[in-house]
């Protein structure tokens, strides 16, 4: 189940990345001769108009064969014949749509999920267990004063903690209709070097507007594209050990630990990843999509490299991209025994 959950994912990843190119080239006219989702033997093909849509046996990566592109076939109106601006976009398309399935798969996320919000001032929804608070307040209590400091919001009460350095307080609260004054002991937070009371505030659940979900999802999707930026950024610096990266058989492994029931998990796995996908191939690196885009980047500047030579060098980088790829299979392999 984890194997099919696992594939399910990657299936749509891949499949999303490959349909913008499919589509960018369709856009210009160029011709595609087939669309495959994994790699190895034909397992199932469906011949349309103009193109081959074939699902392979090994279940790893999917490819656009887009005309035109090989120095040796030629073709009327294929890849190369485009103008440059034209196969920049057939290029960086596939990274566009996983970056807008990950955007997607926020919005929807946000829209359904909406937040909490602290309700009626700074009024106690929760006591710890072991705390001295669970034998001094209620869940209720509403917290008006700490040590002669007027307590309105939640806000206050943190603000009035940080500052506090005594391992007991006078606290005022209000309990059923009545104000009650009362000594309260805290526990000490090594970590926060602070004193707490252990207690967490009255909150309610609410959906967002559909304005509230836009600007909840820039502000989530903004978090995931940096936290991605920051690993590959390490990984690049070197900071990443090659025995901590993990391929697709990791990732069952990720599912099996944390995905079990958890939809939320696998749907946010699923936009993470789509990212990762995204900047992965926008890495300047041979055979990748960023690889490509240099050379047509390169061109539109005036700087022509002959294509015998750019096949031959992205060559490499395929050769490159599976020595990595057996790498990473391979610490995953011993990682599970």
């Amino acid at each position: 189940m984890n194997i099919l959950l696992t594939l399910l994912i990657l299936g749509i990843i891949i499949l999303i990345h490959e349909l913008g190119h499919f589509l960018a080239a369709r856009m210009f006219k160029i011709p595609v001769s087939e669309f495959a989702i994994g790699m190895g033997p034909k397992l199932v093909s469906f011949h349309g108009k103009a193109t081959d849509y074939v699902l392979r046996l090994v279940p790893m990566g999917g490819f656009v064969n887009i005309e035109g592109m090989e120095v040796d076939k030629p073709s009327e109106h294929g890849f190369n014949s485009k103008k440059p601006w034209q196969r920049f976009v057939v290029l960086f398309a596939g990274v566009f749509m996983n970056f807008i399935l990950a955007f997607a798969i926020v919005f929807f996320s946000s829209i359904n999920s909406g937040e909490y919000t602290i309700k009626d001032g700074a009024t106690i929804g929760k006591i710890m267990d072991g705390t001295k608070a669970k034998e001094v307040l209620k869940e209720g209590d509403k917290i008006l004063n700490i040590e002669g400091n007027k307590i309105e919001t939640w806000e206050d009460l943190t603000k009035i903690l940080q500052n506090n350095r005594k391992e007991v307080i006078n606290i005022t609260v209000l309990r059923e209709g009545k104000e009650e004054n009362k000594q309260l002991g805290l526990l000490y937070n090594k970590d926060r070097d602070m004193y707490l009371i252990g207690i967490e505030p009255l909150t309610e659940f609410r959906k967002y507007t559909f304005g509230e979900g836009v600007k909840a999802s820039f502000t989530t999707y903004k978090m995931l594209f940096k936290s991605v930026i920051d690993g590959f950024k390490m990984l690049i610096a070197g900071k990443v050990k090659a025995e901590e990266m993990t391929g697709p058989i990791g990732l069952v492994k990720v599912v099996s630990d944390f995905g079990k029931g958890n939809t939320a998990f696998l749907v946010w796995l699923t936009a993470m990843l789509s990212i990762n996908v995204g900047i992965f191939n926008l890495l300047p690196f041979p055979a990748l999509d960023g690889g490509r885009i240099i050379f047509v980047i390169l061109e539109m500047i005036g700087i022509k490299v002959s294509k015998k030579i750019e096949e031959k060098i992205h060559l490499v980088g395929v050769l490159l991209l599976l020595l990595l790829f057996v790498l990473i299979t391979g610490n995953d392999i011993k990682k599970l025994f």
